[in-house]
């Protein structure tokens, strides 16, 4: 399946600013205004500060003590727990949208986490570092050494991340737990949206990060 280059609902595609990340930007350029949000792994909370300023609730999930303190002495709805086992205490439906950005890699059963989301949300948007993307290859070919980006810069023996993938191993996982994907992107180094039309190897081999808006099949937003 290709992955294709989607402008957001604004019509404009996103572009990096200093305060922002360029998957945050696409992401807050997909959710439309009054929509309830939950933000899966929210960190510092600053997709949530973004969201807010544009008149959508949000509310989050951190897993780390330092992560919610942080969002909530910025006034943000921010509770402590884990995707891998609180997700499924949430009903079926209770959100608009549910955002796990650049988290999944960190889970420790990211087929589950992604069935919880789409349970919980009517639709939901999933970031995550591509693997597969040239940088990666070149480092494990030359270097015979596990890769580190800006993007993904702990060591391995360090690494919160345990479920590393590619755009092309999401895509499979998609297809095979009936998943749709309503849209798709690859971003560059910078963050932007690479916007060539080509088929989904292309993205798997030059993007760095996957974007996708999904929904489950059958299931109209």
């Amino acid at each position: 399946m290709a992955v294709q280059q989607v402008l957001p609902l604004n019509g404009v595609a996103a572009e990096p600013h200093a305060q922002y990340r360029g998957d945050h930007l696409l992401i807050s350029g997909l959710i439309e205004s009054g929509s309830k949000v939950l933000d899966v792994g929210c960190g510092d909370g600053d997709l949530l500060q973004l969201l807010e300023s544009r008149g959508i609730d949000g509310r989050g999930v951190e897993l780390s003590r330092e992560g919610v303190n942080r969002c909530v002495a910025k006034g943000l709805a921010v509770v402590q727990g884990d995707a891998d086992t609180d997700l499924v205490n949430y009903p079926d439906d209770a959100f608009d949208y549910v955002i796990l950005s650049q988290t999944l890699q960190a889970t420790r059963q990211p087929k589950t986490v992604l069935e919880n989301l789409l349970r919980i949300g009517r639709s939901a948007i999933v970031t995550f570092p591509n693997f597969g993307f040239w940088r990666m290859r070149l480092q494990l070919l030359i270097g015979g050494h596990m890769p580190r980006t800006e993007n993904l810069p702990a060591t391995w023996y360090d690494t919160p991340n345990i479920h590393f993938c590619t755009i092309k191993d999401f895509v499979q996982l998609c297809d095979e737990i009936g998943v749709k994907m309503e849209r798709s992107w690859a971003l560059d180094v910078y963050g932007r949206p690479l916007r060539l039309n080509l088929p989904w190897w292309f993205w798997n081999m030059f993007g760095e990060q996957g974007v996708f808006l999904l929904s489950r099949a059958g299931k109209h937003r």
